[in-house]
């Protein structure tokens, strides 16, 4: 078994942050997650919002590992996601679904306001993986967690390209509703000053 944690934090408020995260797939950053579906979503009497997605990747495994995992072109994980608005946290777990009996990997991602910031996120993540019934099953554990690194470096990435998404779609909207104001005012003065 293989641990890996990380610690970053988000020069944007909490609100911002957990609107990328839920528009976070497809990004050009990791083209592997190529389908969300979402399975079930409640919120809670107390204001959290509670869902369960299934996530569909193209992993691009090396023939070396298809030949041991028997593995198809698509693999599956499930997450179970709780967003709580009042101590502004959201978190995500996450479980393969895919090759489970051989590799089952478990990732946490917890989105909180900064605790000295509170115009910044913090996020902080972990994966737990174990691998059994291989040949070389620790050399696998340390290949999935360096993978788990890099991806995790591309996630943030990914979520910054979609927060610059959001906030030029804001822009854009804004606009759009300042020419629209302009238009319908000019005429709603003139019909006023007829009266």
């Amino acid at each position: 078994m293989k641990i890996w944690t990380s610690e970053h934090t988000f020069t944007h408020p909490w609100e911002t942050v957990v609107q990328a995260a839920w528009r976070k797939y497809p990004n050009p950053m990791n083209p592997s997650v190529v389908g969300i579906d979402v399975v079930e979503r409640s919120v809670t009497p107390s204001g959290i919002l509670k869902s369960h997605r299934l996530m569909s990747t193209a992993w691009g495994l090396p023939t070396w590992a298809v030949n041991i995992l028997g593995a198809s072109e698509s693999c599956y994980a499930s997450e179970h996601s709780e967003v709580d608005p009042s101590s502004k946290t959201m978190t995500l777990r996450s479980r393969n679904v895919s090759f489970c009996n051989i590799i089952s990997i478990d990732e946490n991602l917890k989105y909180m306001q900064h605790p000295t910031d509170k115009s910044s996120t913090l996020l902080t993540q972990e994966a737990v993986v174990n691998v059994r019934g291989v040949p070389l099953s620790s050399y696998m554990e340390s290949m999935i967690t360096s993978t788990i690194s890099k991806n995790a470096s591309k996630g943030r990435q990914a979520m910054e390209w979609v927060i610059g998404k959001i906030s030029t779609e804001a822009r854009d909207f804004k606009q759009e509703a300042q020419i629209c104001m302009d238009n319908v005012l000019p005429s709603s003065r003139a019909n006023t000053s007829s009266l």
